[in-house]
C-alpha cells in the first residue's frame, strides 16, 4: 500500500474514532449525572456504567493503535519528502556554482578577445549587463594576434525534478498498517449484545 492511501485509509480510521469516542465520552458525562442525582444511582446505573466504561477502553485502545501507525506513517512520509527535497536543494546549489563558473570563464574569454557563441554571451548579458559590457570593452582592447574560438559552456538539456510530496506519497508504506475494524465491531465486541451507544 502506498503512502498517500494509507494515510487516507488510517485518517479515516482515526475520524470515526474521534467521533465515537466523543460521544462515549459524552454518555459517560450524563451518566455520571444520573449516578449522582439518583438515590442508590451507582447500584442500578452498575451495568450500564461497567458496559460504557467497556465500550469506551475498547474504542480508545483501536483509536490508540491507529493514532501509533499513522504517527510512524507520517515519520515515514516527512523523511522521504526530506531526502527528496534536500537533494534537489544541493542540486541546485551545485548547479549555481557551476553556471556562475561558467559565466565568469565566458567573460574571462570576450576580454582576451576570443570568440565565444552567442548564446553564452547572451547568458552572460542576461546575467549581468555591467560585466559582459565590461568585458566586451577589454576585449576590444586586447591586442591578441591569435583569437580562439570556443564552442558553448552550457548543455540545453533541462535537467527534471522529482516533486518532494509525489515522492513521499508514493512510496510504499513502511509496514502494513492495523487491520481495520470499525467503530461498531470493536464496540459490538467490547459489550456483546449492547447495541451501538446513539448520539444523545
Amino acid at each position: 500500500m502506498k503512502v498517500a492511501e494509507a494515510r487516507s485509509t488510517y485518517s479515516a480510521q482515526l475520524r470515526s474514532y474521534n467521533e465515537q469516542k466523543f460521544k462515549l465520552a459524552k454518555q459517560k458525562q450524563e451518566l455520571d449525572e444520573k449516578i449522582k442525582t439518583t438515590e442508590n444511582g451507582s447500584v442500578i446505573y452498575a451495568n450500564e456504567a461497567a458496559t460504557l466504561e467497556l465500550v469506551y477502553n475498547a474504542v480508545e485502545e483501536k483509536q490508540n493503535e491507529y493514532q501509533e501507525y499513522m504517527d510512524q506513517l507520517m515519520g515515514q512520509w516527512n523523511a522521504k519528502f526530506n531526502e527528496v527535497a534536500s537533494k534537489q536543494q544541493a542540486d541546485a546549489a551545485k548547479e549555481y556554482g557551476e553556471e556562475m563558473g561558467k559565466l565568469i570563464t565566458v567573460a574571462r574569454r570576450i576580454m582576451h578577445g576570443d570568440i565565444v557563441p552567442q548564446s553564452d554571451e547572451k547568458k552572460l548579458m542576461e546575467f549581468d549587463r555591467d560585466l559582459y559590457q565590461m568585458a566586451k570593452n577589454i576585449g576590444m582592447l586586447a591586442k591578441m594576434k591569435d583569437k580562439k574560438e570556443y564552442d558553448s559552456l552550457w548543455d540545453e538539456e533541462k535537467k527534471e525534478y522529482e516533486d518532494p510530496m509525489e515522492a513521499a506519497n508514493e512510496e510504499e508504506a513502511f509496514a502494513s498498517g492495523p487491520e481495520i475494524v470499525s467503530v461498531e465491531d470493536t464496540i459490538a465486541a467490547a459489550a456483546p449484545g449492547e447495541e451501538t451507544p446513539s448520539e444523545s
